[in-house]
């Protein structure tokens, strides 16, 4: 058998209401909710049009890649779908930012050794120590 709720008191009912009316105006005053009342809800790259339950897809991109620097205006804000919001993240890797790959004269050792590091001294001393084989195609 269920057993029987009881609803809450009124009491509790108010607290639970008013915090759901506190979190309800937080997430308003995020930089996403902003950024969706101010901007179209059309991807800034690739020109998509999101809504309804796509809206989900929609993010905010930091122009400056600050997530910190949030103007109230949106100025450092674009709207992105998710996939050019990784493209747009992933150029910014590859151009030496957050951590993008170093260049070669500064790349650090891996632990785990390289199977192929001194192939070609390898393979130039056994080509230097095997003499010629005359091939059957030479005429002497």
């Amino acid at each position: 058998m269920r057993a029987k709720r009881t609803p809450p008191d009124p009491e509790r009912q108010a607290q639970i209401l008013a915090e759901l009316r506190r979190d309800t105006e937080l997430r308003q005053k995020s930089y996403r909710e902003q950024a969706l009342r101010i901007f179209p809800h059309i991807c800034a790259r690739c020109g998509r049009e999101l809504s309804g339950k796509r809206l989900r897809e929609l993010t905010v991109h930091h122009k400056d890649h600050d997530h910190n620097n949030n103007p109230p205006d949106g100025s450092n804000w674009e709207l992105l779908c998710l996939y050019c919001h990784d493209h747009e993240h992933e150029q910014f890797r590859m151009e030496g930012f957050a951590g993008g790959p170093e260049p070669v004269s500064e790349q650090k050792p891996s632990g785990i050794g390289n199977p192929f590091e001194h192939l070609d001294s390898l393979l130039k001393a056994k080509n230097q120590s095997t003499p010629n084989k005359p091939d059957k195609n030479d005429v002497k």
